[in-house]
């Protein structure tokens, strides 16, 4: 299966929305916070993952001095293992380090092992446990990942 990474447009704020309430029903952000994210180019980074012109995951990026934080990153479940996930946390990175980033943050859910594999797969250490993080009561992993100077954050 083939897929293509682009950056998030105005116009597909909505379906990110829709996305995000499939994906993450019970923390879904509102779509407020994707049109203040959106126009924070300066700061963030969004990019939509597509098969035949089908938005299925997206991703952001915030990054303030040294530090970048991965703000978000889902793909469908029945897109899952093909590789989109991978790309878009590579994209990401890659864009962390283009704008200056030593390290990157992130927190990811107790109990979503492929997630936490993925990220772990990219060199990401578990540093901290935020308890009862989400609102049904499931702890956040946070994880940093130091950047090297050089060459690919790619497993």
């Amino acid at each position: 299966m083939s897929f293509l990474l682009r950056d998030l447009v105005f116009e597909d704020i909505e379906t990110i929305g829709r996305l995000e309430n499939e994906l993450f029903p019970t923390d879904a952000w509102p779509l407020e916070m994707f049109y203040s994210e959106y126009f924070q180019p300066d700061t963030r980074r969004y990019i939509l993952a597509e098969v035949d012109g089908q938005a299925v995951g997206y991703a952001g990026l915030m990054v303030i001095d040294t530090t970048a934080d991965i703000q978000t990153i889902g793909v469908l479940s029945r897109f899952e293992g093909q590789g989109i996930g991978r790309a878009m946390l590579t994209e990401l990175l890659a864009e962390a380090r283009r704008r200056g980033a030593d390290n990157v943050m992130l927190e990811v859910r107790a109990d979503n092992p492929r997630a936490q594999n993925l990220y772990a797969r990219f060199g990401f250490e578990k540093i901290h446990t935020r308890k009862k993080y989400y609102r049904d009561g499931v702890d956040a992993w946070v994880m940093r990942l130091v950047l090297p100077a050089e060459g690919s954050c790619t497993p």
